[in-house]
């Protein structure tokens, strides 16, 4: 039996802005709120983090229906 292997997709169903956050915490098995958390903070604190989610958010497809 061959091993599934999980794809990451943008979240229709958990969705802010574009579902980047909502698929990352999905894909990683953790809470999409911590995920948002994250980013907030990276925006915040380090910067490039809105560079980031666009880049994410053009690269990532969309959850298939």
């Amino acid at each position: 039996m061959e091993g599934q292997t999980k794809k990451l997709y943008r979240s229709r169903t958990d969705r802010k802005i574009a579902g980047v956050c909502g698929g990352l915490g999905e894909y990683f098995g953790i809470d999409p709120t911590l995920m948002r958390l994250l980013f907030v903070l990276g925006l915040i604190f380090v910067g490039g983090t809105l560079l980031a989610y666009i880049i994410l958010m053009i690269v990532i497809p969309e959850e298939p229906l």
